[in-house]
């Protein structure tokens, strides 16, 4: 490459003029290299003042020569050579005054460097998201993310199933909960979709065997945490079974196996550039994944000094606990939790046919925080009707979905998958809003 001439467009990311020379960082997305202007007799004095004007994140475009250079500079991506302009051109110049600076942002702020440096907050980031978007470990991250729902499809397509689109508006809760937004809907009111398992379930009725599904998911949770949103991804999925829902299990568990397997081998770079600012450990698991049933957990949870009933629900602290007993015996990161008590979970859950306080229902967990809950439901309209009136449901609000198993339906069980969340914690990141491209939660509706 050296001695070679070379054209390219990137943005404006540092400069700094000094007497005749200038030294400027391009930036193209996650790469970024040094360049240098210096006058000549193929640079004039003009072109290195123009270069040393320029504002920062202004669109550039660079005639430069490829020099290898002695010393690696470690500032950049591309550390073994520097490029000598030529010309440069502004494509689209930006505003001088920025909101915030693309190095602040990008920057790696260890507690010893505090005082040092300007720390870009949450807020400011999320009202400038366009600006944060593109330090290079935003780029990785939403790359990676890109990567988790192609893997989930391409996964699952080679297991024969049949990707569906299900409607965000619908005419009642979708899981005869509270927490639905409500719309206007003509002269009458309607509601934005909690799940699309209804629509799963009836694409199981209907004979398609093995669905999943991409879309959005709204949630009126007033919870202001740093893994809730009101608006998310769901990758959904539900499929039909022959003799046991560990059928399906099975095939979640390697599902997961292979998407950790397709973005440790194919988003190295991403996941090293997410490193330099966010540093975090490798993600961990195994092949096949660990699978533990609820009392198993409970019981390490009481050894380590929890106390806690044999069907109370795990607390979200109790999750994290259990998260770091089960990576500290098992050294993984992801784990499957079998039989939860049926108090804790929703009416159309089957009951565990051989304990009548467990059901045929499982969560998963990475990094010890849930990403996934599922369950083998219920395909007996008589008995779901039974369960539905224990449960205190208003029957007229959930009659569409018992009708779709008067005719005859498969047993089959499911699950559903925050995407947000299952890239945050691949990645070890710490708060959900640097996953959602655009974040929705109770305080936060642009941009």
């Amino acid at each position: 490459m050296a001695g070679t001439k070379v054209n390219i467009r990137g943005r404006l990311h540092t400069s700094r003029a000094k007497g005749k020379q200038c030294f400027f960082v391009a930036r193209e997305q996650q790469e970024t290299v040094q360049c240098l202007a210096f006058v000549s007799e193929k640079v004039s004095k003009q072109m290195v003042k123009f270069i040393a004007h320029i504002s920062k994140e202004s669109i550039i475009d660079v005639e430069a020569e490829v020099v290898k250079v002695n010393e690696k500079i470690e500032s950049c991506s591309q550390q073994n050579i520097e490029l000598h302009a030529r010309q440069v051109w502004v494509v689209s110049s930006s505003d001088p005054q920025l909101p915030l600076q693309i190095e602040d942002a990008g920057r790696k702020i260890t507690d010893e460097e505090e005082g040092n440096f300007a720390r870009v907050n949450q807020d400011t980031r999320l009202d400038n998201r366009v600006l944060d978007l593109r330090t290079p470990a935003n780029q990785a991250i939403f790359r990676l993310e890109a990567g988790v729902c192609a893997l989930f499809r391409e996964t699952l397509a080679k297991k024969g199933f049949v990707e569906i689109h299900t409607p965000k508006i619908i005419s009642a809760a979708s899981e005869g909960g509270a927490n639905v937004f409500k719309v206007s809907y003509f002269k009458g009111s309607a509601y934005l979709a909690q799940s699309p398992q209804l629509y799963k379930q009836m694409a199981i009725a209907a004979d398609f065997d093995r669905v999943y599904t991409v879309g959005g998911v709204f949630r009126a949770e007033d919870s202001n945490t740093h893994r809730h949103l009101t608006e998310f991804v769901g990758l959904d999925l539900e499929m039909a079974f022959k003799f046991h829902y560990h059928e399906v299990v099975d095939v979640i568990g390697d599902l997961f196996t292979q998407m950790f397997k397709g973005l440790r081998d194919r988003y190295q770079n991403e996941i090293a550039t997410v490193n330099q600012q966010f540093p975090h450990e490798p993600f961990k698991f195994l092949d096949p994944p660990l699978r533990l049933e609820f009392p198993e957990a409970v019981q390490m949870l009481r050894e380590a000094g929890v106390e806690m009933g044999d069907e109370d629900d795990l607390s979200t602290p109790a999750e994290k606990l259990l998260g770091r007993l089960v990576k500290a015996k098992y050294d993984t990161d992801f784990f499957i939790l079998d039989k939860f008590p049926l108090a804790v979970r929703p009416f159309y859950t089957m009951p565990d046919p051989n304990n009548s306080k467990h059901s045929n229902s499982y969560d998963m967990f990475m990094r010890g925080e849930e990403i996934l809950s599922g369950a083998q439901r219920i395909h007996n309209a008589e008995y779901l009707m039974e369960r539905a009136k224990h449960h205190g449901v208003d029957l007229k609000t959930i009659s569409a979905y018992i009708d779709s198993f008067r005719y005859g339906c498969p047993p089959h069980a499911g699950g559903g998958i925050g995407m947000e969340r299952v890239t945050m914690l691949y990645l070890g990141l710490e708060n959900i809003r640097k996953t959602s491209m655009f974040p929705r939660d109770p305080k936060r509706l642009t941009p």
